[in-house]
């Protein structure tokens, strides 16, 4: 790790983590916080997969649904309106859209291949934004004059590394300039955002051999062909075997890194109680 003690850690004069864990425990919260205190310069992974890498994607599936409407098809044949995504750091929908549910087409679906597709598209986009992170490092520091740096990750980042590989690429970049922090869920939460995610599915990045083995089993569970499938049902059915199939992914790249809990980081309030929350997992992981 970069910060061999807590103490190192608090005398610090550039701190620079990455926090990664399931979505929903507290990540962009907490980088909001810091970010909000003046010295934190908050690079969002997620964001940058809906600008940089994926923009154009979700820019032209606007266009290809919006040329089905003959009003805004003569529109944009005319160059006439101008179609883009409206994505923040608080507002990912133009990229959860664009991902999509696998499913009946009546039903908003999309055909398996087209929606593995995707799937693929992000994988690549979520690589690449994580090795990027070297170059935020640099552009907060060089440009803005920001000492301190929180990589705030999105929740599939355990699907698109190899936890157990200690020469996994995007892991290993990362150790090399940030902390590491896993923010731990309970099974009291976990089930918390099973039930939340059951009101209101979303669509989500899936490893390709898990989501595979789920498409499979939940239509010989269902005996449903591929154009039957409720993409909401495939998707709450999934969800929370997507969570225990990460849980001992997560926990396995914390060991690059320090934990905390979810619990913990609810009695934040302040970048001291952050800081000294930190400390003590960094002296706690030594004990």
């Amino acid at each position: 790790m970069i910060y061999s003690s807590g103490s190192e850690w608090l005398r610090a004069a550039n701190k620079r983590i990455v926090l990664f864990g399931m979505s929903g425990l507290g990540k962009t919260h907490l980088s909001n916080m810091l970010r909000e205190a003046g010295d934190w310069f908050h690079y969002s992974v997620d964001y940058r997969i809906g600008t940089r890498y994926m923009g154009e994607f979700i820019a032209d599936n606007f266009k290809r649904e919006a040329m089905k409407v003959p009003f805004l098809r003569d529109l944009l044949l005319s160059d006439s309106v101008y179609i883009a995504s409206n994505i923040t750091f608080d507002n990912l929908a133009p990229l959860s859209t664009y991902l999509g549910k696998p499913g009946s087409p009546s039903r908003g679906g999309l055909p398996f291949d087209d929606y593995c597709l995707r799937q693929n598209q992000h994988r690549q986009a979520e690589i690449a934004a994580l090795l990027d992170t070297r170059h935020f490092i640099g552009r907060g520091r060089d440009i803005y004059n920001i000492p301190n740096f929180v990589c705030d990750s999105g929740g599939s980042i355990c699907e698109v590394v190899d936890p157990e590989d200690p020469k996994d690429p995007v892991l290993t970049a990362l150790e090399q300039d940030l902390l590491m922090i896993w923010i731990k869920g309970s099974e009291a939460h976990t089930a918390e955002l099973v039930r939340r995610f059951d009101r209101a599915p979303k669509p989500m990045y899936y490893q390709p051999e898990f989501l595979e083995k789920a498409w499979i089993a939940y239509r010989v569970e269902k005996g449903l062909q591929e154009d039957e499938v409720n993409p909401d049902d495939f998707i709450r059915w999934t969800y929370a075997r997507a969570l225990a199939h990460r849980q001992p992914r997560y926990q396995a790249m914390a060991r690059r890194g320090v934990t905390v809990t979810a619990e913990e980081v609810s009695e934040i309030n302040t970048v001291t109680d952050f800081n000294t929350l930190i400390a003590h997992a960094i002296d706690r992981k030594d004990s």
